[in-house]
C-alpha cells in the first residue's frame, strides 16, 4: 500500500510525461495565485476594519485552507521523490517548504500577527515563486530560459563590464562633485552611477558641474547599450534554438527537415513526423 501510495504521488506530481502531472500543476498554480490575491485583498481591507469582510474570519479560514494544500502537496512530494532529502534541499523543496510554514509560525508565535504582521504577509506572499513551476508546461518559456542559459557567460561578461564602469563613474563623480553636491560616499556615486546608467533618473542627486553632466551625459548614452546588448543576446540564442529545432525534426520518409514547431506532417512527402 505504501509504494502504491508513492507511485500514484509520483505519478500525479513528479512525473512530467503525465497528462494528471499537467493537470495537478495547473491545479496547484491556481491556489497559488488564489493565495496571493488573498493577500491583497487581506491588506487592502485591512484599512477598513468596519467592513463585513474585515470582521468575519474568512481571511482565517483562507489562510488554513492553503496551508492545509500546500502541506499535504509537500508532504506528498517528499516522500514520492526516489532522494527526499534531494528534494528537501532543492531549490523547489525549500520554496514549497516556505509556503507551508506561515501559518505554523503564527501559531508558534502568536505576537507575530500583532507585532510583525508585515513580515508574516511577506512571508505568504512568497507563494507567487510557485507559480514559476507552470513555465515547465509552456515550450515558448522554457525556450527563452533555455536561451538565457546559454548566454550566461555573455551576459556575465557583459554586466561585470558594466559593473567596473560604474564603479569608475562613480569614482569620477565623487571626486567632481563631492559632498557639496550630494555625492557623500563612494557608495551613493555609484547609486547614481546605476539610477543614471539605467535611463530611471529619480533626480534626488543631480550634478551641478559641468565636468559632472560631462560624465552623466556619457552614462546616459551608455545605457541604451545596457539595454540592447543583453536582449540582442537573449534573441540570437532564442534564434538558434528554434532553427536547431526546425532542423532536428527529420522526416523518417524522405529526411526532408526544416519543418515548423507544430507542423505534424512531412511539406515534401506528406508522411507523418515525430513528435521531437
Amino acid at each position: 500500500m505504501t509504494r502504491s501510495l508513492r507511485q500514484r504521488s509520483f505519478d500525479l506530481l513528479l512525473d512530467q510525461s503525465s497528462p494528471y502531472n499537467r493537470h495537478f500543476e495547473i491545479l496547484f498554480g491556481v491556489f497559488d495565485v488564489l493565495s496571493v490575491l488573498t493577500i491583497f485583498f487581506e491588506t487592502g481591507l485591512s484599512s477598513a476594519p468596519g467592513t463585513v469582510i474585515a470582521r468575519s474570519h474568512i481571511f482565517e479560514w483562507l489562510e488554513l485552507f492553503f496551508t492545509l494544500v500546500f502541506s499535504i502537496e509537500y508532504v506528498l512530494r517528499a516522500i514520492s521523490t526516489p532522494n527526499p532529502l534531494r528534494y528537501i534541499f532543492s531549490f523547489w523543496g525549500i520554496i514549497d517548504l516556505a509556503t507551508t510554514i506561515p501559518l505554523y509560525v503564527f501559531w508558534l508565535w502568536p505576537n507575530i500577527g500583532g507585532e510583525y504582521v508585515v513580515i508574516w504577509r511577506a512571508m505568504r506572499a512568497i507563494r507567487a515563486l510557485r507559480i514559476l513551476k507552470l513555465l515547465r508546461l509552456m515550450p515558448t518559456l522554457n525556450s527563452f530560459w533555455q536561451a538565457v542559459v546559454e548566454a550566461r557567460h555573455q551576459l556575465f561578461l557583459f554586466y561585470f563590464f558594466i559593473g567596473i564602469v560604474m564603479v569608475v563613474a562613480g569614482a569620477l563623480m565623487y571626486g567632481i562633485e563631492g559632498p557639496v553636491h550630494g555625492f557623500t560616499t563612494l557608495g551613493v556615486s555609484v547609486y547614481w552611477a546605476i539610477v543614471t546608467v539605467t535611463t530611471v533618473g529619480y533626480g534626488d542627486i543631480t550634478p551641478h558641474t559641468t565636468a559632472g553632466r560631462i560624465v552623466a551625459s556619457i552614462l546616459i548614452l551608455i545605457g541604451y547599450s545596457v539595454i540592447a546588448i543583453p536582449t540582442g543576446l537573449i534573441t540570437s540564442q532564442v534564434t538558434k534554438d528554434m532553427e536547431n529545432r526546425r532542423h532536428s525534426r527529420s522526416c523518417i520518409h524522405c529526411h526532408h527537415t526544416g519543418h515548423d514547431s507544430n507542423a505534424r506532417f512531412c511539406k515534401c512527402c506528406g508522411h507523418r513526423l515525430p513528435m521531437s
